[in-house]
């Protein structure tokens, strides 16, 4: 996975796995892990190693990521990839926060590194693109306005500059682990709290 989105909020997630049952593999709600390909607007241009041109529109929520089931919740993950990488491409975060809750510090971490770092500003070059591989697991727990689980997130080869003046720093493809707990809020998921390993 790649560092710019590598967050550590490991206290918070065991607490919440902690409050979390996982759910058996006949749950009808459950779904089955996302092995279709991601769509067009989370789609990464290649690994030719040239920048994807930035998109000019907010992405929207597709309806298979509406509503509280967990299948609404799977689809939620591969959406709010697609909100990730809106906001690597073009610095605007707010799309990204707002199917975020106020508390994530995750979700926090990744708009503040967007505003600064992104294709628009010329600070990624590349495959910088992450790319939803499957969500492994998704749990419902006590709290039935939250929901938990982890997913693999693969990235491919870029390049990354923090500022206009520094040096360019290259990262190789990679893959990583989000975990997450998503949050009811109004009738669909947002993402409560989050963190993603290499």
């Amino acid at each position: 996975m790649t560092p710019r989105n590598t967050l550590t909020f490991l206290a918070a997630t065991c607490l919440a796995a902690q409050a979390l049952t996982a759910c058996g593999p006949g749950s009808p709600e459950a779904g089955r892990p996302n092995t279709a390909p991601p769509s067009a607007s989370g789609t990464p241009s290649g690994s030719t190693g040239t920048t994807p041109a930035p998109t000019t529109t907010s992405p929207t929520r597709p309806p298979a990521a509406s509503g509280s089931s967990l299948a609404a919740g799977e689809a939620f993950i591969s959406f709010y990839v697609t909100l990730m990488n809106h906001a690597s491409e073009t610095g605007d975060t707010g799309p990204l926060l707002a199917d975020s809750d106020k508390g994530c510090i995750g979700c926090k971490g990744i708009a503040d590194f967007s505003r600064k770092v992104n294709a628009k500003n010329g600070g990624l070059k590349g495959d910088y693109k992450d790319r939803l591989a499957t969500v492994k697991e998704i749990y419902r727990g006590a709290d039935t306005k939250k929901v938990g689980g982890s997913a693999t997130i693969k990235s491919g080869a870029y390049e990354e500059r923090p500022s206009p003046s520094a040096a360019p720093v290259s990262h190789t493809p990679g893959t990583g682990t989000m975990e997450f707990t998503l949050l009811l809020r109004d009738g669909n998921w947002v993402m409560y709290e989050m963190q993603i390993n290499q």
